[in-house]
């Protein structure tokens, strides 16, 4: 029987009702036990149908509970950084979704914040603790595609909503935001460095100020890495990392599904028509796998997977990638921490 970290929701925000309160609620160390609302109503709507024993009309109520350890913060993009710093002076642990904040400069109170109050504070990228993306790293450190110069992703939904929070300007929208900041966070982990340099290629929508079509180029030490991403195009999800002896294939490196294996494609390019391929299947439910390992650090007293630090140097390279829009140049990103 484990010690469960008790945890409060701020929000009901469709990835914490459908995906992430499920999947933490069927994981060995997470007690969802709260969800707040600034509709109370709404709060106790979702409670009842997800089994969640209490329910607050708004989010200072959830953070006053003395019985929650830790928070998961699904508010959109503006609300991020306040009340992931309201819920760790309250002494909350937050796991907080992505991006971290709006800009890098913003997510270095939350380290402010961190190192005042003792508590963890992490982002939210489950992908980081997927078996898919652990895989991965093995794959390329025991060598097993050679010296790794290349890796392309693509990542887009088609969602011209004005009234959707992705398509809002002014609380953070955008698909570089949005789903650019995993190609970003992908390069990294697989080169394990930073980028010394960007250049971006932005499409702003006229009517939501939002861009809608993003590309960037990417300077490693050792390679290249190359994305776009969209809010506009077909929905897909991809990513290719290219190696001297080979390549791997992630073909949902973001949505794994929880419910059937996804596939990582290890081939060693002995021919065009993949001969020299080897699948590699997940079945597993990343988010349980989130829940889990933050509240085990919790309960440790040990850094999070994803360290805020990690966090601030990825967003500095989404505003590299901002500015070179801007100025039509390369930008280097800023090195805060």
């Amino acid at each position: 029987m484990t010690n469960k970290v008790k945890w409060g929701v701020l929000g009901a925000a469709n990835i914490a009702v459908k995906k992430v309160i499920p999947a933490m609620q069927a994981s060995e160390w997470c007690e969802i036990t709260a969800l707040a609302s600034r509709n109370l109503a709404k709060a106790e709507g979702f409670a009842r149908e997800l089994g969640i024993p209490n329910a607050y009309g708004s989010y200072e109520e959830l953070l006053a509970d003395p019985e929650i350890e830790a928070v998961y913060n699904p508010l959109p993009n503006h609300l991020h950084v306040p009340w992931s710093i309201k819920a760790a002076e309250a002494g909350k642990h937050v796991l907080c979704e992505k991006p971290i904040a709006l800009d890098a400069e913003e997510a270095m109170q939350l380290l402010q914040a961190r190192d005042r109050s003792g508590v963890l504070i992490e982002e939210a990228f489950m992908v980081r603790t997927h078996p898919q993306w652990i895989k991965v790293r093995e794959l390329i450190e025991t060598g097993r595609i050679g010296t790794v110069r290349s890796v392309a992703g693509h990542f887009s939904y088609n969602n011209p909503d004005p009234a959707n929070i992705r398509n809002i300007a002014e609380i953070g929208g955008g698909g570089l935001m949005d789903i650019g900041c995993y190609l970003i966070f992908f390069s990294r982990l697989v080169f394990h460095d930073e980028p010394t340099r960007v250049v971006g290629l932005i499409k702003n929508d006229a009517a939501t100020r939002t861009d809608v079509l993003t590309s960037a180029l990417l300077d490693f030490r050792a390679g290249q890495a190359s994305f776009t991403c969209s809010t506009r195009l077909t929905p897909f999800q991809r990513v290719q990392i290219m190696g001297a002896t080979g390549r791997i294939e992630v073909q949902i490196p973001v949505n794994a599904p929880p419910d059937r294996a996804c596939q990582i494609i290890v081939d060693d390019g002995s021919d065009f028509f993949g001969g020299g391929q080897e699948i590699i299947e997940f079945e597993i439910d990343q988010y349980t796998i989130q829940g889990d390992l933050f509240a085990r650090a919790i309960r440790a007293g040990e850094a999070p997977a994803v360290s805020l630090e990690e966090s601030i140097k990825n967003m500095s390279v989404i505003d590299a990638i901002f500015r070179s829009g801007k100025s039509g140049q390369w930008e280097k990103p800023a090195r805060l921490v």
